[in-house]
């Protein structure tokens, strides 16, 4: 079967369920790819920045669990249509080395590795965080980790994860989301040779226009969520641009026009 029907397909499911349940509908983490799917199909709702919009005229929403998340959830149902508010069944967990002096440096892949291993499927993890702190310094915070997984499954990871690789580790559950797992934003006003996609991106990625025409070809240059396979889009401030391997930006709008009628544009750039 096509898997981009079976995702399109399985989304309205879920819509006409929870419309027909008259209650909020969860999905598991959806990946880059499916969550492409998913803003495509969406119907956007004017004036209502609470939501992404519409799937078979019920509210829909992503959300991974702070600003930023590459993997999401998406929400069906909203206060406006039930009544009543439900959060997103999403657990922050804290990871870090029982003994800091002892511990390894461990990667991203080291941590999904390890949580997969437990028999934990793929979609019941959202994104893994690894602070910028944790080059900093000494201490324990620089070994620390951050994991977004389903609720379900939070109380199984804590009892059953005691090592990655050959670092004893300790897991406890975050109330709150802490300030070094929020994303950093560095505010640029660069200077383009016009409001394309495309020039943009080779820009704020020091690539040539070849490689930055590569990554549109390779399906890795994402737009509000979607895919982009067209290269020329001019971009309207509030946009999100993810281009996979090298980052994610906001587009802040045009600033002007140089004396060699370059452009200036303002972007905040996720670091």
């Amino acid at each position: 079967m096509d898997a981009k029907i079976d995702v399109r397909k399985r989304l309205t499911e879920l819509a006409e369920k929870a419309y027909r349940e008259n209650r909020y509908v969860f999905t598991d983490f959806l990946n880059v790819s499916q969550l492409s799917q998913y803003f495509e199909l969406v119907k956007k709702k004017k004036a209502d920045l609470a939501i992404d919009g519409e799937i078979e005229g019920v509210d829909v929403k992503a959300f991974g669990g702070t600003a930023g998340c590459e993997r999401c959830m998406v929400r069906f149902g909203s206060p406006e249509m039930f009544g009543y508010e439900e959060p997103y069944p999403i657990t922050l967990l804290k990871l870090y080395p029982a003994m800091a002096k002892f511990a390894e440096t461990l990667t991203h892949r080291d941590y999904l590795g390890s949580l997969v291993g437990l028999g934990i499927e793929r979609e019941k993890i959202g994104d893994i965080i690894i602070p910028r702190s944790r080059t900093e310094g000494n201490s324990l915070g620089k070994h620390t980790v951050y994991a977004f997984v389903t609720e379900e499954i939070s109380d199984y990871i804590i009892d059953n994860l005691s090592y990655v690789k050959h670092t004893h580790i300790r897991i406890e559950s975050c109330e709150e989301v802490p300030d070094e797992v929020a994303p950093q934003l560095e505010e640029l006003s660069v200077i383009v040779s016009s409001n394309r996609l495309d020039a943009i991106v080779a820009k704020l990625y020091n690539l040539s226009r070849e490689q930055a025409l590569k990554l549109f070809v390779e399906g890795k240059v994402f737009l509000n969520g979607i895919n982009m396979t067209g290269n020329a889009r001019s971009l309207k401030e509030g946009e999100v641009v993810s281009v996979r391997g090298y980052g994610k930006f906001i587009f802040n709008g045009e600033g002007g026009n140089t004396k060699k009628d370059k452009l200036y544009i303002k972007v905040s750039k996720y670091v």
